[in-house]
């Protein structure tokens, strides 16, 4: 019963569980995902990737930022936009994916602010 649960939850909605990942790369494949493959994958592990969950703004920040910073090359404005698109639609953020803060009284005496 729990699998037949499973195959219509993953017929009815695209979900991580559910999408069908490379297994080179450990991305989601969905339209755009070559582009990440191609252009990513030259200067790091796609594992980097697939760890980060942004909105759109921060995937484009962390691509200006590897532009401005570490050579990373301009993309053609339609190769930038399927790459933006893909992150944000198969990498966004998780609501709760940060623990909770530190309770202050279990802090080190020295960084009590009390």
């Amino acid at each position: 019963m729990r699998l037949f649960v499973l195959l219509v939850v993953c017929g009815l909605a695209s979900t991580p569980l559910c999408a069908q990942t490379d297994t080179q790369t450990g991305l989601i494949i969905a339209p755009g995902w070559q582009d990440v493959r191609a252009h990513c994958g030259g200067c790091h592990s796609h594992a980097l990737v697939t760890q980060q969950r942004a909105s759109r703004q921060t995937w484009l920040d962390m691509i200006r930022w590897m532009q401005t910073t570490q050579n990373l090359w301009q993309f053609q404005p339609d190769v930038e936009a399927r790459i933006l698109d893909y992150l944000a639609a198969n990498y966004p953020p998780l609501p709760n994916r940060r623990r909770a803060p530190i309770p202050v009284s279990l802090m080190p005496p020295a960084q009590r602010s009390n």
